[in-house]
């Protein structure tokens, strides 16, 4: 059964009876596993157990590392998303399809490919070896693989951004005159500002929960290459408490940052 309200003079009709069943079904599925969680949970432990030195020093590498291969994934994901957006030129789907393909491919292939590339026998790896530069088995490694999975999510969202504004406001400032780095930096960016966030806060919470590229490439060496996730997979097979209290505190934080860059996002429409 379908309902019809008439708002402001249009009709709008409802969803179908039978649409909230199996929306239903998709919200326990995701919300009874984080149920679980909190009752597994040592509560009266719970402190002791996130505040221990491995987890304090996991902790702040997975919020600075995070945020570094945010700030890479900006600066090479801006320039990706508006030459995918906006260019037109021969093999475009091609790389469109090269610069998503992190999104399928499993973790520890991309950081196999990163260490074929960047370890001290890789591609480019050897050469940097020369130099004095490594970078596997490194922080840098870490922020390497991180951005190398959540690049993709930057590039969908403001690409999406960038197809939904159109482009009627750059004409008209490129008519008046403007050049364009000035249409880009004054019309272009501010226009498209909530894709750009949302697509910065998806890549940091990928960052902040990548596992597999980061072991691979990384390693695990605590207070250097071990972050969150790592010392979560370590606990757990030592500490089962410290395991559930630090994945707790992972979503926590997670969800902490989604929330507040939707919020800002509401605020800002309003």
């Amino acid at each position: 059964m379908t309902t019809t309200r008439r708002t402001n003079g249009l009709i709008q009709v409802g969803l179908p009876a039978w649409v909230y069943l199996p929306a239903a079904g998709g919200a326990l599925f995701v919300i009874v596993p984080l149920v679980a969680i909190l009752l597994e949970i040592d509560w009266a432990n719970f402190i002791p157990l996130i505040t221990s030195e491995s987890s304090r020093a996991a902790l702040l590498l997975s919020l600075q590392t995070a945020t570094a291969s945010t700030a890479v994934c900006v600066l090479l994901g801006i320039p990706m998303a508006l030459v995918l957006a906006r260019g037109s030129f021969p093999g475009q789907s091609v790389l469109r399809a090269l610069v998503l393909l992190p999104l399928v491919l499993p973790p520890v292939v991309g950081g196999i490919a990163l260490l074929y590339t960047f370890g001290r026998q890789g591609l480019l790896g050897h050469q940097l070896d020369l130099l004095g530069i490594r970078i596997a088995f490194s922080t840098s490694a870490v922020v390497l693989a991180q951005s190398f999975v959540s690049l993709p999510f930057l590039v969908v969202s403001l690409e999406g951004a960038l197809r939904s504004a159109g482009t009627g406001y750059e004409h008209i400032a490129a008519t008046l005159g403007a050049r364009p780095t000035t249409v880009l930096r004054t019309v272009t960016l501010p226009l498209v500002l909530p894709g750009l966030v949302s697509g910065a806060v998806l890549a940091f919470a990928r960052s902040l929960g990548e596992f597999g590229a980061t072991l691979t490439f990384a390693g695990s060496l605590q207070g250097v290459t071990r972050t969150l996730p790592l010392e979560i997979y370590l606990q757990r097979e030592t500490d089962a408490d410290a395991a559930v209290a630090l994945s707790l505190l992972l979503i926590v934080v997670a969800a902490v940052i989604v929330i507040a860059s939707a919020g800002r996002r509401l605020t800002g429409r309003l």
